[in-house]
């Protein structure tokens, strides 16, 4: 009998994870039904009093960044308006903004699809990161417990074989379920911008984008995967993974955070596997740093800094493949019984 279809029958065969993917579809009902009942079709009167006010607040943008033109090269008197103007007017220029108004903001209770996408990505993409570390994680933790790795080694008696063909069912498994879930989840919200919504502004650069978020966030399912199944295989047990989840969190995400903050450490944001998620996730983040401004002497300071995509994923890929090949080693060596 072929290993990798053993393995593959006994994963999907797991309570667990038919468990996880009733709650998956189940998640997704909710959210496409709630969004459903929150929105409705705009009357072509409410799609009209929308775009006025959209180029009224666009018009506003431009205004203010004039005003604050006039106020730097000292052609508008200081007490001739009210209004707040940051010392680099670049701020607030509607040519460097990332997103101007629209006419779905303000078009309340109706659903855009071209806006809303990305957030329920984000949810779809967090939801199979957690589904992948507890699948991962379960996966192994119980053949270890069971006893099942000690049977499956009578048959097959090659360890690191053995196991690299369950890491290989795992990753493959969740990457097909995470692919036909990312469709029907984004295919189901589709279908409610055209007949209960608004479609919004399909072009190239909105489905590029989108692609670009699903597949980073493709690469952190699987991370995901492996990282819960390595954890719960040094431990020998899945309330190992469990357990160094929620101890990271606590103790690090939590407790080493605010103790960074009280001593004024530069820079905390580096240490946390939360910002290089975040910055892998989204082609980088930016984070402000009070320190950065101390001593400036010039008019303006920036005070933020800079985390890349690319040094978060190889922040990951050696937390990830170093934990993995830990556990290789670990298992090679082990006494199972």
């Amino acid at each position: 009998m072929n290993l990798v279809r053993a393995e593959l029958e006994r994963l999907t065969a797991r309570r667990f994870v038919q468990l996880m993917v009733v709650l998956l579809v189940f998640a997704f009902a909710v959210t496409a039904a709630t969004t459903l009942a929150g929105s409705h079709k705009p009357s072509v009167s409410e799609l009209n009093s929308a775009r006025e006010q959209a180029a009224e607040a666009r018009r506003d943008l431009e205004a203010t960044h004039q005003e604050c033109l006039a106020r730097q090269n000292s052609t508008l008197p200081a007490n001739d308006t009210g209004k707040y103007f940051p010392s680099d007017c670049s701020e607030i220029d509607p040519i460097r903004q990332d997103r101007l108004p629209i006419a779905a903001d303000f078009l309340p209770g109706v659903f855009s699809f071209a806006e809303q996408a990305q957030p329920l990505l984000y949810f779809l993409i967090a939801f199979l990161v957690l589904f992948g570390f507890l699948v991962g994680a379960s996966y192994i933790g119980a053949d270890l417990t069971s006893g099942g790795v000690v049977n499956l080694l009578l048959w097959r008696p090659r360890r690191l074989t053995v196991l690299a063909t369950k890491l290989g069912t795992l990753l493959g498994t969740v990457l097909v379920l995470a692919l036909l879930a990312s469709v029907a989840y984004l295919g189901t919200f589709w279908v409610i911008g055209q007949t209960a919504g608004l479609p919004g502004r399909l072009d190239g650069d909105f489905w590029s984008s989108l692609g670009a978020v699903h597949g980073r966030g493709l690469v952190l399912v699987l991370l995901a995967s492996a990282l819960g199944f390595a954890i719960a295989t040094l431990g020998r047990h899945t309330s190992a993974a469990l357990g160094a989840f929620a101890a990271y969190v606590v103790v690090w995400e939590l407790g080493a955070r605010l103790v960074l903050e009280i001593i004024d450490a530069p820079n905390s944001d580096l240490f946390m596997l939360s910002s290089h998620i975040g910055a892998w996730l989204n082609g980088g983040a930016r984070f402000y740093e009070e320190q950065l401004c101390v001593g400036s002497s010039g008019p303006y300071c920036d005070g933020f800094y800079t985390i890349s995509w690319g040094t978060s994923l190889l922040v990951l890929l050696v937390l990830t493949g170093g934990l993995t090949a830990a556990a290789f080693a670990v298992f090679r060596r082990r006494d199972l019984i």
